[in-house]
């Protein structure tokens, strides 16, 4: 028997081939990103819903008790009904009419408007657009008189189109100053806006317990 006539000897199976590295490691940062965004989300969801204020105010501007000579407390609360109702007619004429013809006013997204026609003209473009048929919600957190012509009044506020939010609920922390003008008539000379961002403050009171003010001990 010659060499060509022996069996040829079996192919050793072939391994299979190595799943790619890529693959793998793809995967591997897949999945950990994925329990890392659920635990960044429930942890996000856990400070969001433990983030409830205290001090919410009251609703009503003549329930507070003012600071200094209040003898103008009433007409100062007048003024801010009026700028509520102003608001709900969506009557930016009659809601500049409520400021100081020099009157500052500070958007919380930071647009600062100066003047008593910078203000009803930003406005009226407001009421007209994406606030259209919006109506205000404030709860007064505190007054303050300085002699007999200026006050400042703190509040949460805003704004909502159908049943009214709660105080609790109110996301922005304002602060309204007047002044007494010579006609006797109280007018609002500045007004900032701030969005409250609940989970930073959260965060900035469970990293610095002292950073917690007073009234929400």
């Amino acid at each position: 028997m010659s060499l060509t006539d022996l069996p040829a000897a079996p192919k050793a199976p072939e391994a299979p081939a190595p799943r790619p590295r890529r693959r793998r490691v793809g995967r591997v940062l897949g999945v950990t990103a994925l329990l890392a965004g659920l635990g960044v989300g429930g942890a996000y969801l856990w400070l969001d819903g433990t983030a409830d204020v205290r001090a919410t105010g009251t609703p009503e501007c003549l329930s507070v008790t003012p600071t200094g000579p209040a003898t103008g407390h009433r007409d100062v609360c007048a003024t801010l009904d009026a700028l509520t109702e102003a608001w709900g007619r969506g009557d930016a004429d009659a809601y500049g009419a409520l400021f100081t013809d020099d009157a500052t006013y500070t958007t919380y997204v930071g647009t600062h408007y100066q003047g008593r026609r910078d203000i009803t003209e930003g406005h009226r473009a407001l009421f007209g657009g994406f606030l259209k048929g919006t109506k205000l919600a404030d709860s007064f957190l505190g007054i303050r008189f300085y002699g007999n012509a200026t006050a400042i009044v703190t509040s949460r506020g805003d704004t909502y189109d159908g049943s009214p939010k709660k105080p609790g609920e109110l996301s922005k922390t304002q602060t309204y100053t007047l002044v007494r003008q010579d006609d006797g008539h109280w007018r609002i000379a500045a007004f900032h806006n701030t969005k409250r961002q609940p989970v930073m403050e959260r965060i900035s009171f469970l990293f610095s317990p002292d950073t917690r003010p007073q009234a929400e001990k």
